[in-house]
């Protein structure tokens, strides 16, 4: 699974200003689902399942107290399943797309809240996402989510910033804190409980970020499991087989 959060910068996700930009950009699947005869996806929030266009931009561009021309008014969250996990979301689009919207309301948004230690739960964060079908690339199921998240709470008074770099701080200036790498950890273990996904090491969160980022100590600790799980799995394979064996050479005894 992965989850990246963005803002910033010249770009696309350009966020100091209107989030007019984003949500437009944000609907550039609707016009080819609408010509292939089906119906454009619709943004959608925690309650409901249908928000204009119109109605994201001015909740989110409404939403910034206290909030400095140049400080972020908003971030956005990609959530992007590999190929196998979207094989366990279900076995169509319309079954993928609704077991999406469970996981982002469910899990995703808890979990981020959750995270900057102040108390907050899903309904207290501003946000609305879009799912996508398809990327330019060679999958063609690449289904995926994008979150507009506000960069203040739905009461518009708390600044919430998924990418501070304080962590879980009780005292001081500024309390709470965002931990990122423990947000992205609990959206991959709430996607496999939900999904009943039997995740392999090397597709995990920890064992690609200590590839990627981690110390030598930590690559190899990495490794050293993937060796575990993998003899563990193929032992596992073997004593399946070993039992099928008896079961069917007892059938033949029997005369079945």
């Amino acid at each position: 699974m992965n989850v990246k959060i963005q803002g910033g910068g010249g770009g696309t996700y350009a966020n100091t200003g209107s989030c007019t930009g984003v949500v437009t950009y944000l609907q550039h699947e609707d016009l080819e689902r609408i010509r292939q005869g089906q119906q454009a996806e619709p943004f959608f929030n925690q309650y409901r399942d249908f928000v204009s266009p119109k109605e994201v931009t001015y909740k989110i561009d409404h939403n910034r107290a206290q909030l400095h021309k140049t400080d972020a008014k908003f971030f956005v969250i990609t959530v992007s399943p590999s190929e196998k996990e979207l094989a366990a979301m279900g076995a169509s689009p319309e079954e993928q797309a609704r077991a999406m919207k469970e996981y982002i309301r469910k899990d995703i948004i808890p979990a981020y809240a959750e995270n900057f230690n102040k108390g907050l739960q899903a309904n207290n964060i501003e946000y609305y996402a879009k799912i996508h079908y398809t990327r330019t690339g060679e999958r063609l199921n690449d289904m995926h989510a994008h979150i507009i998240v506000s960069r203040k709470d739905r009461a518009n008074k708390l600044k919430l910033s998924p990418k501070t770099n304080h962590r879980g701080t009780a005292k001081g200036a500024v309390r709470g804190g965002f931990d990122r790498t423990d947000f992205f950890r609990k959206c991959e273990r709430c996607f496999d409980v939900r999904m009943n996904y039997n995740r392999e090491i090397k597709e995990s969160f920890e064992y690609l970020n200590a590839i990627k980022n981690g110390t030598t100590a930590e690559i190899r600790q990495q490794a050293i499991k993937a060796v575990q799980h993998e003899a563990a799995r193929e032992a596992s394979k073997e004593i399946g087989k070993k039992v099928t064996r008896k079961i069917v050479k007892g059938m033949g005894g029997m005369g079945l």
